[in-house]
Protein backbone atom coordinates (compact mmCIF):
# COMPACT_ATOMS: atom_id res chain seq x y z
CA UNK A 1 0.00 0.00 0.00
CA UNK A 2 1.16 3.45 -0.25
CA UNK A 3 1.14 4.48 3.57
CA UNK A 4 -2.06 6.57 2.81
CA UNK A 5 -0.72 8.61 0.41
CA UNK A 6 -2.78 9.75 -2.56
CA UNK A 7 -2.00 10.17 -6.42
CA UNK A 8 -2.93 13.77 -6.26
CA UNK A 9 -0.94 14.33 -3.16
CA UNK A 10 2.09 12.90 -4.67
CA UNK A 11 1.98 14.88 -7.48
CA UNK A 12 0.66 18.20 -5.65
CA UNK A 13 4.40 17.21 -3.15
CA UNK A 14 6.63 16.74 -6.57
CA UNK A 15 5.13 20.23 -8.27
CA UNK A 16 6.04 22.06 -5.34
CA UNK A 17 9.82 20.72 -5.62
CA UNK A 18 10.22 20.77 -9.03
CA UNK A 19 8.40 23.25 -10.31
CA UNK A 20 5.76 22.39 -13.66
CA UNK A 21 7.54 20.75 -16.45
CA UNK A 22 7.61 22.30 -19.59
CA UNK A 23 5.39 20.79 -22.61
CA UNK A 24 7.13 18.82 -25.18
CA UNK A 25 7.57 21.14 -28.35
CA UNK A 26 5.51 18.61 -30.41
CA UNK A 27 1.89 17.43 -30.25
CA UNK A 28 1.28 15.62 -33.42
CA UNK A 29 1.31 11.75 -34.04
CA UNK A 30 4.11 12.31 -35.80
CA UNK A 31 5.73 14.39 -34.12
CA UNK A 32 5.89 12.51 -30.74
CA UNK A 33 7.37 9.14 -33.01
CA UNK A 34 10.20 11.16 -34.35
CA UNK A 35 11.01 12.77 -31.01
CA UNK A 36 10.93 9.56 -29.16
CA UNK A 37 13.09 8.28 -32.19
CA UNK A 38 15.65 11.35 -33.12
CA UNK A 39 17.72 10.89 -29.83
CA UNK A 40 19.63 8.09 -27.91
CA UNK A 41 20.46 8.16 -24.25
CA UNK A 42 20.91 11.59 -23.85
CA UNK A 43 19.73 14.93 -22.09
CA UNK A 44 16.13 16.25 -22.37
CA UNK A 45 18.34 19.32 -23.76
CA UNK A 46 19.76 17.62 -25.99
CA UNK A 47 16.77 15.80 -27.76
CA UNK A 48 14.97 19.23 -27.42
CA UNK A 49 17.80 20.55 -29.92
CA UNK A 50 17.98 17.72 -32.18
CA UNK A 51 14.52 17.53 -33.00
CA UNK A 52 14.50 21.47 -33.41
CA UNK A 53 17.65 20.66 -36.07
CA UNK A 54 15.21 18.54 -37.84
CA UNK A 55 12.35 20.76 -37.91
CA UNK A 56 14.63 23.37 -39.15
CA UNK A 57 16.78 21.64 -41.34
CA UNK A 58 15.16 18.69 -42.79
CA UNK A 59 11.66 19.19 -41.43
CA UNK A 60 9.34 16.79 -39.80
CA UNK A 61 6.86 15.65 -42.91
CA UNK A 62 7.86 11.47 -44.49
CA UNK A 63 8.04 14.06 -47.99
CA UNK A 64 10.75 16.37 -46.07
CA UNK A 65 12.50 13.12 -44.45
CA UNK A 66 12.81 10.86 -47.48
CA UNK A 67 13.70 13.60 -49.95
CA UNK A 68 16.48 14.73 -47.62
CA UNK A 69 20.09 14.33 -48.23
CA UNK A 70 21.50 11.58 -45.90
CA UNK A 71 24.53 14.27 -44.53
CA UNK A 72 21.49 16.42 -43.03
CA UNK A 73 19.81 13.66 -41.56
CA UNK A 74 23.33 12.45 -39.98
CA UNK A 75 24.08 15.91 -38.69
CA UNK A 76 20.52 15.96 -36.94
CA UNK A 77 20.70 12.21 -35.46
CA UNK A 78 24.45 12.86 -34.60
CA UNK A 79 23.08 15.74 -32.43
CA UNK A 80 21.34 13.77 -30.61
CA UNK A 81 24.06 10.72 -29.61
CA UNK A 82 25.12 7.77 -30.08
CA UNK A 83 24.83 5.74 -32.95
CA UNK A 84 23.69 8.71 -35.23
CA UNK A 85 23.82 5.99 -38.20
CA UNK A 86 21.47 3.26 -36.88
CA UNK A 87 19.07 6.85 -36.08
CA UNK A 88 19.28 8.15 -40.06
CA UNK A 89 17.85 4.53 -41.28
CA UNK A 90 15.02 4.76 -38.55
CA UNK A 91 13.91 8.37 -39.43
CA UNK A 92 14.04 6.79 -42.88
CA UNK A 93 11.66 3.80 -42.21
CA UNK A 94 9.22 6.05 -39.86
CA UNK A 95 8.75 8.23 -42.49
CA UNK A 96 8.45 4.91 -44.95
CA UNK A 97 5.99 3.55 -43.06
CA UNK A 98 3.89 6.90 -42.62
CA UNK A 99 3.75 6.86 -46.72
CA UNK A 100 3.76 3.32 -47.21
CA UNK A 101 0.79 2.22 -44.25
CA UNK A 102 -0.98 5.31 -43.37
CA UNK A 103 -0.83 7.30 -46.84
CA UNK A 104 1.16 10.03 -45.41
CA UNK A 105 -0.93 10.87 -42.44
CA UNK A 106 -0.62 9.03 -38.99
CA UNK A 107 -2.64 11.63 -37.63
CA UNK A 108 -5.68 9.59 -39.03
CA UNK A 109 -4.75 6.73 -36.66
CA UNK A 110 -5.69 8.74 -33.88
CA UNK A 111 -9.32 8.57 -34.45
CA UNK A 112 -9.18 4.65 -34.25
CA UNK A 113 -10.50 2.68 -31.32
CA UNK A 114 -8.29 2.20 -28.80
CA UNK A 115 -6.45 -1.01 -29.41
CA UNK A 116 -6.40 -0.46 -32.97
CA UNK A 117 -4.58 3.40 -32.64
CA UNK A 118 -2.30 1.51 -30.35
CA UNK A 119 -1.40 -1.49 -32.63
CA UNK A 120 -1.31 1.12 -35.60
CA UNK A 121 1.19 2.94 -33.45
CA UNK A 122 3.40 0.48 -32.56
CA UNK A 123 4.50 -0.13 -35.68
CA UNK A 124 7.05 2.45 -35.51
CA UNK A 125 10.48 1.79 -33.74
CA UNK A 126 10.93 2.16 -29.99
CA UNK A 127 7.00 2.58 -29.54
CA UNK A 128 5.59 -0.14 -27.38
CA UNK A 129 2.43 0.30 -25.32
CA UNK A 130 3.76 2.76 -23.24
CA UNK A 131 5.09 4.77 -25.86
CA UNK A 132 1.45 4.15 -28.21
CA UNK A 133 -0.04 5.28 -25.06
CA UNK A 134 1.95 8.80 -24.28
CA UNK A 135 0.82 9.72 -28.09
CA UNK A 136 -2.16 9.12 -27.48
CA UNK A 137 -2.37 11.24 -24.47
CA UNK A 138 0.05 13.98 -25.42
CA UNK A 139 -2.00 14.24 -28.03
CA UNK A 140 -4.93 14.78 -26.02
CA UNK A 141 -6.73 11.94 -27.81
CA UNK A 142 -6.84 9.56 -24.97
CA UNK A 143 -6.59 10.57 -21.08
CA UNK A 144 -4.15 7.62 -20.58
CA UNK A 145 -1.19 8.08 -17.55
CA UNK A 146 0.68 6.78 -19.88
CA UNK A 147 4.42 5.38 -18.15
CA UNK A 148 7.83 5.48 -18.58
CA UNK A 149 10.31 3.38 -16.46
CA UNK A 150 11.30 6.60 -14.42
CA UNK A 151 7.09 7.31 -13.55
CA UNK A 152 6.48 3.93 -13.10
CA UNK A 153 9.71 3.18 -10.45
CA UNK A 154 8.62 6.53 -8.57
CA UNK A 155 5.07 4.80 -8.35
CA UNK A 156 6.37 1.86 -7.06
CA UNK A 157 8.38 2.97 -4.39
CA UNK A 158 5.89 5.09 -2.92
CA UNK A 159 3.65 1.88 -2.71
CA UNK A 160 1.47 2.19 -5.93
CA UNK A 161 1.15 -1.81 -6.76
CA UNK A 162 3.83 -4.15 -6.55
CA UNK A 163 6.83 -4.88 -8.95
CA UNK A 164 6.39 -8.08 -10.70
CA UNK A 165 9.77 -9.92 -12.65
CA UNK A 166 7.82 -8.98 -15.37
CA UNK A 167 7.99 -5.27 -16.84
CA UNK A 168 4.73 -5.41 -18.13
CA UNK A 169 3.08 -6.79 -14.98
CA UNK A 170 4.67 -4.54 -13.02
CA UNK A 171 3.20 -1.67 -15.49
CA UNK A 172 -0.11 -3.06 -15.04
CA UNK A 173 0.22 -3.31 -11.45
CA UNK A 174 0.47 0.17 -10.55
CA UNK A 175 -2.23 0.99 -13.46
CA UNK A 176 -4.47 -0.96 -11.42
CA UNK A 177 -3.59 0.70 -7.81
CA UNK A 178 -4.18 4.24 -9.41
CA UNK A 179 -6.79 3.39 -11.25
CA UNK A 180 -9.73 5.30 -9.22
CA UNK A 181 -7.73 8.72 -8.62
CA UNK A 182 -7.07 9.29 -12.45
CA UNK A 183 -8.50 12.65 -13.34
CA UNK A 184 -10.03 12.28 -17.16
CA UNK A 185 -8.61 15.10 -18.12
CA UNK A 186 -5.47 14.64 -20.83
CA UNK A 187 -3.79 17.73 -19.65
CA UNK A 188 -3.49 16.95 -16.01
CA UNK A 189 -2.41 13.21 -16.49
CA UNK A 190 0.28 14.93 -18.86
CA UNK A 191 1.32 17.29 -15.89
CA UNK A 192 1.29 13.76 -13.99
CA UNK A 193 3.59 12.05 -16.40
CA UNK A 194 5.62 14.81 -16.87
CA UNK A 195 6.64 15.29 -13.02
CA UNK A 196 6.50 11.72 -12.08
CA UNK A 197 9.50 11.25 -15.09
CA UNK A 198 11.07 14.50 -13.50
CA UNK A 199 11.22 12.95 -9.99
CA UNK A 200 12.68 9.92 -11.39
CA UNK A 201 15.24 11.43 -13.64
CA UNK A 202 16.53 14.19 -11.04
CA UNK A 203 15.99 12.58 -7.17
CA UNK A 204 14.39 8.65 -7.46
CA UNK A 205 16.98 7.45 -10.02
CA UNK A 206 17.41 4.00 -10.47
CA UNK A 207 20.83 3.35 -8.18
CA UNK A 208 21.48 5.86 -5.65
CA UNK A 209 18.48 7.78 -5.23
CA UNK A 210 18.75 11.23 -3.60
CA UNK A 211 16.00 10.43 -0.85
CA UNK A 212 17.43 12.89 1.46
CA UNK A 213 16.21 15.60 -1.07
CA UNK A 214 12.60 14.03 -1.62
CA UNK A 215 9.81 16.18 -0.58
CA UNK A 216 7.78 13.19 -0.10
CA UNK A 217 10.01 11.03 1.48
CA UNK A 218 8.21 10.99 5.02
CA UNK A 219 5.18 8.95 2.57
CA UNK A 220 7.57 6.77 1.20
CA UNK A 221 7.25 2.79 1.20
CA UNK A 222 11.02 2.35 -0.39
CA UNK A 223 12.86 5.70 1.52
CA UNK A 224 11.36 4.09 5.19
CA UNK A 225 13.29 0.93 4.17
Amino acid sequence: MSRGLSFATLLDGLEKHHGRPPALPVTTALGLVLWENVAYLTSDKKRAQAFAMLKERVGTSPESILAASREDLFAVAELGGMPPERRVSTLITIAETVMEEFDGNLEACLELPLSSAKRALKKFPGIGDPGAEKILLFTETRPILALESNGLRVLLRFGFGEEQKDYAASYRSVRAAIEGQLPDDCRKLIRAHQLLRLHGKELCKNTRPACEACPVRARCRFASH
